[in-house]
């Protein structure tokens, strides 16, 4: 299992309550479902609407259950942002 951290920025850090936490876990959709674990529906919107980076790279349309995540990772939470 791998270590890590999630960063969220904007509308994510307001439904996350937080701009930062740790994460333990093999794949980004076990990152993802242990963060939304007591967040709530509005953190589960947010999430779903984001986009993803793990060290940096697009996750894209890959399907996050297929996106491993390294130990010391970073995974950025980016919601839809407005004027572009």
């Amino acid at each position: 299992m791998a270590k890590g951290l999630i960063r969220y920025w904007a509308a994510a850090r307001a439904a996350a309550g937080t701009a930062e936490e740790p994460y333990e876990a093999t794949t980004l959709a076990e990152a993802l479902t242990a963060a939304a674990a007591d967040r709530g529906a509005d953190f589960g919107r947010v999430l779903a609407r984001s986009s993803f980076l793990v060290d940096g790279a697009p996750v894209g349309t890959r399907d996050p259950a297929a996106v491993p995540l390294p130990d010391g990772g970073t995974v950025e939470v980016l919601p839809p942002f407005a004027g572009g």
